[in-house]
């Protein structure tokens, strides 16, 4: 199926008010560009404000299903505006179900392979308001995902989007949540996503301590 990119947006950190006037740096609020170079570390003039729980080279590019959007609006009946969840590339027919890791993709000039499924943070909660939605998210598994950079290149706001290689593994990323944040005693499960050499460093460090506690209760 054909791949639309439905928006495609960086942004810098900078301050953004929540709540009852109180006040937070993230770079959640992306703005929409028509081109920008994506390099191992990410889109160029594009930046995180928490590096601990976001960005690095495995964290490069983040991407959001289209289809959800309609999903969350007739749930919540609000209106959100695109990139909501402060993702990069906002994407049809690339929904968490039909995407695995280590999954390589060519958009515009750049290849890309997926690593991990994202975790959402509060940020979410603070931008939209709804701390329902954020844990809607976990539950559906309907977080989006990140991405490495495997080649460096521009990318436009009309770039093609096509799959380049399908990791052989099979492991989706709504497979994944699944595992990761409902069946986190699921031994089996866990071994199957470690199986993934592509997997995010971050990601291989979480599933493997959990791993070995499981274990060491046996």
């Amino acid at each position: 199926m054909t791949i639309e990119m439905k928006n495609f947006s960086i942004g810098l950190p900078k301050k953004m008010t929540y709540g009852k006037n109180e006040e937070v740096i993230t770079g959640i609020r992306k703005q929409a560009v028509e081109e920008a170079f994506l390099t191992k570390d990410g889109f160029r003039g594009d930046g995180v404000a928490d590096l601990k729980h976001h960005g690095g080279p495995d964290r490069a590019v983040c991407i959001y299903p289209y289809e959800h959007y309609s999903l969350w609006q007739n749930e919540f009946l609000v209106q959100l505006p695109l990139p909501t969840f402060g993702e990069n590339l906002t994407l049809t027919n690339m929904e968490e179900k039909d995407v695995c890791i280590g999954d390589v993709f060519q958009v515009g000039e750049a290849v890309m392979q997926i690593t991990q499924g994202r975790i959402p943070c509060s940020t979410i909660t603070k931008r939209t308001n709804n701390p329902y939605l954020l844990k809607m998210m976990v539950q559906t598994g309907f977080t989006g995902y990140l991405a490495r950079v495997l080649k460096e290149g521009t990318v436009r706001k009309d770039s093609p989007i096509t799959l380049v290689e399908r990791n052989p593994n099979q492991v989706s990323i709504l497979e994944a949540n699944e595992i990761y944040f409902k069946r986190p005693r699921d031994v089996e499960g866990i071994n199957k996503i470690l199986a993934v050499d592509e997997l995010a460093d971050e990601w291989k460090d979480m599933l493997n301590e959990r791993l070995a506690r499981l274990t060491a209760r046996q």
